[in-house]
């Protein structure tokens, strides 16, 4: 048989069914159902609104009051614990609900449409991958791009620096285009990705549908909206969170977003009210409320700018816009009187009022990390309770959503009031675009989809028709919540969502009962009426805390962000060596550098006219520490979160030649956030010491450690301007040795002390 005598039959390429729609998800986050001009806030988002309007408003629809947890239960469609994603990747553990590893019986729904013709994109927050499975060594099976996307381009954590994002193209990691003086923010950054790349599939293949998972790092701290968009909503919050909150109220009831009759309810007692608040405070309030509205309001009008480039290409009727306002509620985090530096909250570290009002005047800059005071956060949740963390009241798990496909949904501007959850999404996209729901996905049998349709309620004839969720299970560090058929048993454990350490016994618990059909904002507890009722949600809750994975409960925060708690590729390791071109490597898949004894060991070569730049760095401009050369002068920074600055410097420039540069780094025990001696030496000599009077806690935060350069942002900020400030001599290499070790020779100790105190 020759070729002359036979047919080629090329395998033919997969389609997607006929009439299948593009899809654009959009997930924002850390945003409460009160903040959006959608939902009745002051926040104006006119994409959102315009969207509501030619589409349908969801006010039911529930997140998992946490970031990671949300994310896992919308790319899966099974509940946050049964992907193994209990917590934040940063605090995964051991038990199985809560190891941080997605498996790969729960494909996600870009693996689905991958099967199924469509090609997927994402831009912007990944936060599932495994801490300890971030670096350049992998493995990647947890990755966008092995989970059914085809491209990826964003960051790998739970947030970070707008001005200076960890970013990476696929499994790549790329620095940022431009700079922040010449107009670069993160979300204008992704917006731009997102629509060069539909404007590109849809020029190659104009009948295959896209997928566009568009997840921003807003409006989650950092709160740093771009240089340009700043002072847009000055004197906007003066009313302070009370007032707010009465007034969003109203309008939500004016746009029916809420039912009437619903109820605003109560400020919790732990938080203060405005009015008691002195007005040197008030003025530093409403600038962090000013802040996060310019931040938020950027995102949409990113948000608005990809809608339109659907638009422009024809592509817009046939496209099933799901925009997602919040992957939890209102982050109350950033303490009773908001940070300028997030990072250090997450710590366990909560900065003073006097701490704070120092960066008032450069909020949301270049090298602030801030977050706002936990009232704006339970202004934020307007009519609810309570915020972000708290799985137990809708403050942390109702967000609103807003869908849109004006080719199939001609009721337009219409309110549906549903009970749906996140799990819910890949299970409704499936039935749109006509997937079964498969037994096996690249060769893993698959765990049943626990998610289910709300397909149904974009006919109009199903507008007032009965929830296909009949019950749901909430939990989150320890707080929990059992819902089913109208009722919703609720239980707010222990720590305060702004108390980031500590965890308090759940003997004491006590649970709430609301009746959700007529009290929407869970503001009647009828817990002492319907004893029986209470009693059934409780015990329903264990049996599906047994089902999914959700026991053992565990309710520590900052505890958990050691990463000494996750298997890693350095455990065990007395001594670690990197050499040139070992950088973007993260803290959570390096050897553990805070809050331990090292010793650093560089030898380097200085050419003819000496040497300056960056020999190892971790971190960046919120937190970490950098050895460098300054005019000549070996130099050790630490960076305590921006409040605070250490330099240990050397006395003389280092000649030309061969160098040996040690630092030695005791912590004078091993409590967290101690103080410590630093001492550093020159050719085994002495030269320079310091004491670091309180040290970073667990975690420098979501930057890198590098050798030879200052990946990201800056540590110190005298380098700010001389980008990566790579070093301009030879690095041998750079070793670790951990553990005690003995002081330097060459040098009387009294001398030294002297010399330097």
């Amino acid at each position: 048989m020759y070729a002359t005598e036979s047919e080629p039959d090329f395998p033919p390429n997969k389609e997607a069914p006929k009439g299948a729609p593009n899809i654009l998800l959009v997930l924002l986050d850390d945003v409460g159902f009160g903040w959006s001009s959608a939902s009745g806030g002051l926040v104006r988002m006119p994409t959102a609104e315009k969207l509501a309007k030619r589409g349908l408003f969801y006010n039911q629809f529930h997140t998992t009051a946490l970031c990671s947890p949300t994310r896992a239960a919308l790319l899966t469609g099974r509940n946050h614990h049964t992907v193994a994603t209990g917590v934040i990747a940063e605090m995964a553990t051991g038990y199985p609900g809560y190891c941080g590893i997605i498996p790969k019986s729960c494909a996600t729904f870009a693996e689905l449409l991958k099967h199924s013709g469509y090609t997927s994109a994402w831009f912007g927050k990944n936060h599932n991958v495994p801490d300890n499975q971030t670096s350049a060594a992998g493995p990647f099976e947890n990755w966008p791009t092995y989970q059914g996307f085809d491209y990826f381009y964003g960051f790998i954590s739970g947030e970070t620096d707008q001005f200076f994002p960890s970013l990476l193209r696929d499994t790549t990691p790329v620095e940022p285009p431009k700079r922040p003086e010449e107009g670069y923010q993160l979300q204008r950054d992704l917006a731009e990705e997102c629509v060069a790349w539909i404007r590109k599939q849809k020029s190659i293949a104009p009948d295959r549908p896209f997928m566009a998972y568009l997840s921003t790092g807003a409006a989650h701290a950092p709160h740093q909206p771009p240089l340009d968009w700043r002072g847009r909503n000055a004197g906007r919050f003066d009313m302070g969170w009370d007032e707010y909150r009465k007034i969003v109220h109203e309008n939500q009831l004016k746009l029916g977003v809420i039912p009437p009759g619903s109820k605003l309810t109560e400020r919790p007692e732990q938080i203060p009210s405005w009015d008691s608040q002195p007005e040197e405070h008030r003025k530093l309030f409403a600038r962090q409320a000013e802040n996060y509205a310019d931040f938020l309001e950027h995102a949409d009008y990113e948000v608005g700018n990809v809608v339109d480039a659907i638009e422009k290409l024809g592509e817009l009727d046939n496209t099933l816009i799901l925009y997602i306002i919040g992957d939890n509620g209102s982050s109350g985090e950033g303490s009773l009187v908001g940070t300028p530096n997030e990072l250090m909250s997450l710590n366990g570290r909560q900065p003073t009022m006097e701490e704070s009002i120092g960066f008032m005047d450069k909020w949301g800059m270049p090298g602030t990390s801030p977050h706002y005071a936990v009232g704006w956060a339970w202004a934020g949740d307007t009519p609810f309770q309570w915020t972000k963390q708290v799985a137990s009241h809708f403050g942390g798990t109702r967000n609103a959503m807003i869908v849109s496909w004006p080719e199939k949904i001609k009721e337009s501007g219409a309110i549906r009031s549903q009970f749906h959850h996140c799990i819910d999404v890949m299970p409704t996209l499936m039935e749109v675009v006509g997937i079964a729901e498969p037994t096996e996905v690249n060769g893993y049998i698959q765990r049943p989809i626990e998610g289910t349709s709300f397909a149904y309620t974009f006919d109009p004839v199903h507008a007032d028709a009965p929830s296909t969720r009949d019950k749901q299970y909430f939990e989150m560090l320890g707080n929990r919540a059992m819902y089913a058929d109208g009722w919703i048993a609720s239980c707010r454990h222990g720590r305060l969502p702004w108390e980031t350490s500590g965890s308090s016994g759940f003997d004491e618990d006590t649970w709430e009962l609301y009746n959700i059909e007529e009290d929407f904002s869970q503001a009647v507890d009828l817990a002492d009426k319907h004893p029986d009722k209470l009693r059934y949600l409780q015990d329903l809750f264990m049996g599906e805390a047994a089902k999914y994975q959700v026991l053992p409960l565990d309710d520590r925060f900052a505890e958990r962000l050691d990463v000494t708690l996750r298997p890693s590729y350095f455990f065990g390791r007395d001594k670690v060596t990197f050499y040139p071109g070992m950088t973007r490597l993260p803290e959570g898949s390096g050897p553990k550098l805070v809050g331990v004894p090292f010793r650093l060991t560089v030898p380097v070569e200085i050419p003819e006219g000496g040497a300056e730049g960056v020999v190892f760095a971790l971190g960046g401009d919120a937190a970490g520490f950098s050895l460098f050369l300054w005019e000549g002068k070996a130099r050790f920074h630490y960076n305590f979160f921006a409040i605070r600055r250490y330099d240990i410097i050397s006395t003389e420039a280092l000649g030309t030649g061969k160098h040996v540069i040690q630092i030695d780094f005791t912590p004078e025990s091993k409590t967290p956030g101690c103080a410590a001696d630093v001492v550093l030496s020159i050719d085994g000599e002495a030269v320079a010491k310091g004491r670091i009077d309180e040290q970073i806690p667990m975690r420098c935060g979501t930057e890198t450690m590098d050798v030879g350069m200052d990946c990201v942002s800056p540590v110190c900020s005298d380098y700010e301007k001389k980008g990566l400030f790579p070093f301009t001599g030879q690095i041998e290499s750079v070793t670790f040795e951990f553990g005690e070790h003995d002081a330097p020779s060459g040098m009387d100790r009294l001398k030294l002390a002297t010399a330097m105190d």
